[in-house]
């Protein structure tokens, strides 16, 4: 037993050392104009614009009556704040100093702790979680979105070693959290939802759904 731990703990140290060499490799030219360009793009992934977006995906489909688009937004959203709910609670578990400071110190943390200093909470990364989240809520209720939101969610999660925010392995557990959240919103959603648009529809309140072809008429 104790040999099988043994063993586990110097894999676990083998694959963190490695992440950090490759993180610290990918983060040299983070003050490079277009890394940094990069990073702001990526802040698409950040919890104030993912819950805009999901929010108004659902104001637009109350808009445009899409049934489609208000049960995508707000699938959108509960998927996020369960995503984000689950990534705060590893944070404040896990202290992690961010890639950036690591490299600026010349030293790295990554052991249980409750730091709420920002530079000490790389693990997991929120944005992938809430990219992930929202790429796939989306993809379950809208035509044509999943290509779209799978593509913005990876660019989100592609920038955040560029830009010394996260390491690879925080980026595994954050798409990890976001995917299995997201997997959980939905069992709940897809049982919920479709009585209450029902019972919507009888009563002749709420959107319907309108195919492609209506909208482009």
């Amino acid at each position: 037993m104790t040999t099988g731990k043994t063993t586990a703990k110097q894999a676990v140290k083998t694959v963190v050392d490695a992440d950090e060499r490759a993180t610290h490799k990918a983060a040299r030219h983070r003050d490079a104009p277009l890394i940094k360009a990069g990073g702001l793009l990526a802040e698409l992934g950040d919890q104030p614009q993912m819950i805009a977006t999901s929010v108004g995906t659902a104001l637009v489909g109350l808009a445009m009556k899409r049934s489609d688009l208000v049960r995508g937004g707000l699938r959108m959203l509960t998927a996020h704040i369960v995503a984000t709910a689950v990534k705060n609670a590893i944070k404040h578990s896990v202290d992690r100093a961010r890639p950036e400071k690591a490299i600026d110190d010349g030293e790295t943390v990554f052991a249980p702790g409750e730091s709420r200093d920002h530079d000490l909470t790389s693990f997991p990364s929120g944005h992938t979680a809430g990219a992930v989240a929202v790429a796939r809520a989306v993809s379950r209720d809208v035509d044509g979105a999943a290509v779209p939101a799978a593509l913005i969610a990876t660019g989100i999660a592609a920038a955040q070693p560029l830009n010394g925010k996260h390491y690879l392995t925080d980026l595994v557990a954050g798409a990890a959290v976001g995917w299995v959240a997201e997997a959980l919103v939905s069992t709940v959603f897809d049982r919920v939802a479709p009585p209450i648009e029902d019972a919507a529809q009888t009563v002749g309140v709420g959107p319907t759904q309108a195919s492609t072809s209506e909208c482009v008429a």
